[in-house]
């Protein structure tokens, strides 16, 4: 890598221009990756997309005028400290939120590297050329603002904040959920169980760690292998997975990790406390995201609860 400083007045347009090339494939990815659930925000890239090759056609026409046909091929990579971007494969899913603040950082970081370099230059044509790409920039970054409000209406903003609320149900609160429903109910009967039979906290610890880890695993199989979401729109199949299966894990984990204490009847206690704060959790995540009322949640998750926590104090101290 070399740095900015060592580049010719060359070398310097010729990674503007490939940086716009690739900011508008990162935009046209965008687009692609948003089209099918976020219209308005599809085409607000798709507009940028078009900026950016507007702005690459300037640029080129500058270099043709100062050093001909033949441009080299200088891209942010081969620079040290200059502003580089993540492919959207990356990024996938893609959130909105997250993908709007990134135009708005894309065009911020091009405008404000051209500044610095513009204010360091001491050779008028370099500062000169170096003012004019700032000047570029900072157009993309007013232009960026200007699509986003052309394209971003309330009704707009408003549907995609909705569809985006749907997907983030299907694709990380359901399975996680379930997940967490099953690792918390399903591995209470053999931890406490095990606690009342044996006597030992370290007992039921050891049951409750392979409890945990094996529902885990099998969970995070199973929501792998529901759907490939391809026609139900749940998303990725292995992210569920390991969303589901990390969440069962995580359920199981919490009231077993109370019997690493030496002192049995306290790790019960504690035990007994972290399953209410379980259960309660399960609760409001079913008020707040599946539009369960909160009487009607409470009542479901504590009575299921109850009663496996019933039949693994039953079979433990029978």
């Amino acid at each position: 890598m070399r740095n900015f400083d060592e580049l010719s007045e060359q070398e310097i347009l010729a990674l503007a221009i490939s940086s716009e090339e690739e900011d508008r494939h990162i935009y046209l990815d965008v687009a692609e990756g948003l089209r099918a659930d976020y219209a308005a925000t599809a085409q607000m890239f798709l507009d940028m997309a078009a900026e950016e090759d507007q702005h690459r056609r300037w640029l080129i026409d500058l270099y043709q005028q100062k050093f001909g046909e033949h441009i080299p091929l200088v891209k942010r990579e081969h620079v040290r400290g200059f502003v580089q971007r993540k492919p959207v494969w990356q990024l996938q899913p893609l959130n909105l939120g997250a993908v709007r603040r990134r135009a708005e950082e894309m065009e911020f970081d091009a405008a404000q590297f051209y500044r610095r370099a513009a204010a360091r230059s001491t050779d008028a044509s370099i500062r000169k050329l170096l003012g004019d790409l700032a000047l570029v920039e900072a157009k993309h970054e007013r232009a960026a603002e200007r699509i986003m409000q052309e394209n971003l209406t309330e009704e707009a903003l408003a549907d995609e904040t909705e569809t985006a609320r749907k997907m983030l149900v299907l694709r990380f609160i359901q399975p996680g959920l379930a997940g967490l429903m099953d690792g918390s109910v399903s591995t209470l009967a053999p931890v406490f169980a095990a606690a009342f039979a044996s006597g030992s906290s370290w007992e039921a610890f050891l049951v409750g760690l392979a409890a945990s880890i094996g529902a885990g695993i099998s969970m995070g199989f199973a929501e792998a292998l529901s759907d490939n979401g391809s026609l139900t729109g749940r998303g990725a199949p292995l992210l569920r997975g390991v969303v589901c299966g990390v969440m069962t894990t995580l359920g199981g984990i919490g009231h077993t990790l109370p019997f690493l204490i030496g002192d049995f009847h306290v790790a019960m206690i504690f035990a007994i406390a972290v399953v209410v704060v379980e259960l309660a959790v399960i609760s409001w995540v079913r008020w707040k995201y599946m539009d369960t009322p909160p009487v009607s949640a409470a009542m479901q998750v504590g009575f299921g609860g109850a009663l496996v926590f019933a039949a693994g104090v039953l079979i433990g101290g029978g």
